[in-house]
């Protein structure tokens, strides 16, 4: 049956025969032309359709009866669209905002449609029309619409009509919209795009760089095809002198996010890997990343092949998931290690996050090999030792100068969180600066590159229920975390820091005598010139009367005043 984009079509054909050959159409069988036309008649607001005027010239050429066509019409019409335009002019002049009316008329009809949409009736408009419809370029050209379309392409993935539709959107240039939507999964041009505008978003965040991986990364984990098609060009942009290292670290992020949803990828990281040579060193490393364990067995090789001479290349040792089963294996608590073996793994630990490539292939530079060992094997012994605060007082200064190592640095976070999230941990502790915090000061002023991993401890402890401890002891436990957090950001993890405070004051579930003690750490230890990012996040909370309105002086003497007076002259 003829669509209504058909009739259309055919109707501004049929004029141009009809000018030929003065409207002399042959019709085969007028009995049933005549009969196909009055059902179409009889449906409600038939007279609104595109197709109308064809039909009515199909029903006059096989000999239909004016009259009755025009009853058929003007029973049926219900006027539903003028209604609704009625309807809207009346709510515009009783005072409501056009774009509130605008909004309720879109809302509606993006719900009828969702409800009622036919992907096979869609797919027609293109195996009938041949060729895209005037609406469909206009439609696409407002986002309510734009986001109409990437619902549907949700719920039905394989319509053909949709599929174009993104593929017309992606051309427009909204590629940016579509980052988690599964249908530019299914073309390669609109994918292309999708993960340009994913790249240069990854490449333009800076403190909000994190969320910005996990957005690409999720998008590249759609599928296989898209994992490894998004890896080749990661893998290809990364062997570039300009920004190579940045990429590198984008594909790592995105192979963890892969990992973390419970896919094997083992072989393609290695496939997108050098050094195919060493087929013993790989297929070793290769069991132990698809298992996510290591054995005594596969270490073993891997230590008898970066002693030989002419060792693989440092880099296979450097892929992230090996890097931390080997730092867990040293450091978390728990972990099983068989003495035989230990030198092994710390060898190779030290070996992965000191040794460089040579100029001559096969001679690594080993300057830092001997130091990094013994710092790993120092903080190492320390942390098996389960020696007391007291007793661990005596090693700070030999603890101190390993940690400036950062893979000691590394080492020393994950000790240190498996420590202080022990449930009694707190319960016990006698110090107001427990001696495990402090050393995470010290991670915090050598490490920026921990930053983010060490926030996010801070925040856990300070979001734990310590219910065992009295109200007064827990507000001195958080008082002590929140001291840690100015001491991060006074080593430049400064954003992300003020975002959490901002959310904690907008959630209104910490205690304002919190907040305040926070600020007043704060405007203690700034002096300007500051950042507009700065002054946007910290002005609303020290404005703040209820936060800061006993800290205020009379006269403008006070830090919160002198603070406002020049963000307020500045900013």
């Amino acid at each position: 049956m003829p669509t209504q984009y058909e009739d259309e079509r055919s109707w501004e054909t049929s004029n141009a025969q009809y000018d030929d050959d003065n409207g002399e159409d042959v019709i085969d069988n007028p009995e049933e032309v005549l009969q196909e036309c009055l059902e179409k008649f009889k449906t409600p607001d038939y007279i609104m359709e595109p197709g109308i005027f064809g039909q009515l010239k199909r029903y006059f050429q096989a000999g239909g009866n004016p009259e009755q066509v025009i009853e058929q019409l003007s029973n049926n019409y219900s006027a539903v669209a003028q209604m609704a335009n009625l309807l809207a002019e009346w709510l515009i002049l009783a005072e409501v905002k056009v774009t509130e009316v605008q909004a309720m008329v879109e809302n509606h009809l993006k719900e009828m449609i969702i409800k009622t949409f036919d992907p096979k009736k869609a797919d027609t408009i293109f195996t009938e029309e041949g060729e895209t419809p005037a609406w469909l370029t206009e439609m696409i050209e407002h986002p309510t619409w734009r986001s109409l379309i990437y619902r549907l392409a949700e719920d039905y993935p394989d319509c053909l009509m949709l599929n174009f539709t993104i593929k017309l959107i992606s051309d427009a240039g909204f590629q940016g919209e579509i980052t988690s939507i599964s249908t530019a999964a299914q073309q390669i041009e609109v994918f292309s795009r999708v993960l340009k505008s994913a790249i240069v978003g990854f490449l333009q965040s800076s403190d909000d760089w994190q969320n910005s991986v996990n957005e690409c990364a999720k998008m590249v984990c759609h599928g296989a095809h898209t994992y490894v098609y998004s890896q080749v060009i990661v893998h290809i942009l990364s062997q570039e002198q300009r920004g190579g290292s940045i990429m590198k670290r984008l594909s790592q992020e995105i192979t963890k996010c892969a990992q973390q949803s419970g896919h094997d990828v083992t072989p393609i990281t290695l496939a997108l890997t050098a050094g195919e040579s060493w087929r013993g060193a790989r297929t070793a490393l290769a069991a132990m990343l698809s298992r996510g364990a290591l054995n005594p067995a596969d270490i073993s090789v891997l230590f008898r092949a970066y002693n030989q001479p002419e060792p693989p290349p440092v880099h296979l040792l450097r892929i992230p998931q090996f890097l931390e089963l080997l730092v867990d294996s040293l450091y978390k608590l728990g972990s099983k290690l068989n003495p035989e073996h230990k030198s092994k793994y710390t060898y190779l630990l030290a070996y992965s996050a000191s040794v460089c490539e040579g100029v001559t292939p096969g001679k690594p530079i080993k300057d830092e090999l001997k130091p990094t060992l013994q710092a790993i094997e120092k903080i190492h012994a320390v942390c098996c030792s389960s020696v007391s605060s007291s007793e661990l007082i005596a090693e700070l200064p030999s603890l101190y100068h390993c940690i400036r190592f950062p893979v000691v640095g590394m080492g020393v976070l994950v000790w240190v969180e498996c420590v202080v999230t022990e449930p009694s941990y707190f319960k016990l502790c006698t110090e107001h600066c427990p001696v495990h915090l402090a050393l995470l000061d010290e991670v915090a002023s050598c490490h920026p590159l921990l930053h983010h991993r060490l926030l996010k401890l801070l925040i856990k402890l300070f979001e734990s229920k310590q219910e065992d401890l009295e109200i007064l002891v827990q507000l001195e436990l958080r008082k002590m975390l929140l001291d840690r957090m100015v001491n991060l950001l006074s080593r430049g993890c400064v954003v992300p820091v003020l975002l959490y405070i901002k959310n904690c004051t907008s959630r209104g579930d910490v205690d304002l005598s919190l907040i305040r003690y926070f600020l007043t750490e704060v405007l203690d230890a700034i002096a300007p010139p500051f950042t507009p990012e700065f002054v946007q996040l910290v002005l609303p909370m020290v404005e703040n009367e209820e936060i800061t309105g006993t800290m205020r002086a009379e006269g403008e003497n006070d830090p919160v005043s002198e603070f406002i007076v020049h963000c307020k002259a500045h900013y």
